[in-house]
């Protein structure tokens, strides 16, 4: 009777059954095991997006030389002024005779926005009517970031720079003088000054001089 049993009730049908509990364990394991590395890397990619998103909004807000004004950073107070254009004189040809005359047309307006840093470094910041900024002035004890106020022509002034050193073999004062492009800057420790503009963006009856 005890071969009967074991294939007609009892513990002979127990085995199938294990077999099928154990089977599904094993299943899902696996699909937990995919699930958390898919999660893992979703959160990944999230986060790399963020913070590459973060970066740019950064970059944008410190637009710098040609662009917006730089955003001011923690513990820094500004203050501005608009310079009203001075008379400009020049001379036109008369028709009358062969004789030139002299006219005054006014010079652009345009406004010096001051930001004093907690290092005490102060940065002037040259702003056209259209917004866009034109010349950066600083002088202080600590060198300000010049990626920051160059902006966008940050590359073109490290390049110069190599450029310049590289012909020349000297270092101290970098000044670079392009068609597109002034900068010069220089000093030492607890002690640094510099200017840069751009010639073409400068408002009618505006100078590099002016920049200071």
């Amino acid at each position: 009777n005890r071969p009967e049993s074991r294939h007609s009730g009892g513990p002979g049908p127990e085995l199938p059954v294990r077999r099928c509990r154990a089977n599904p364990v094993v299943t899902v394991k696996g699909s937990l095991g995919m699930s958390k590395s898919s999660r893992l890397a979703r959160a990944v990619t999230l986060t790399s997006l963020g913070l590459c998103c973060t970066l740019i909004a950064v970059r944008s807000a410190r637009a710098g030389l040609g662009g917006s004004p730089m955003t001011p950073p923690a513990g820094a107070s500004t203050s501005s002024r608009v310079v009203q254009g001075s008379p400009v004189v020049s001379r036109s040809a008369s028709t009358a005779s062969s004789s030139a005359s002299p006219s005054q047309s006014a010079s652009a307006a345009y406004t010096v926005r001051e930001t004093t840093f907690g290092s005490g470094t102060v940065v002037h910041e040259y702003v056209s009517a259209a917004g866009t900024v034109f010349g950066i002035a600083w002088q202080g004890p600590q060198m300000p970031d010049l990626a920051d106020l160059l902006g966008s022509y940050f590359p073109q002034y490290v390049d110069a720079v190599k450029a310049a050193r590289s012909a020349h073999g000297r270092r101290g004062a970098s000044v670079v003088d392009q068609d597109t492009l002034v900068v010069r800057s220089g000093g030492h420790m607890g002690a640094f000054a510099g200017v840069a503009w751009l010639p073409q963006a400068l408002p009618a009856g505006v100078s590099g001089q002016d920049i200071q």
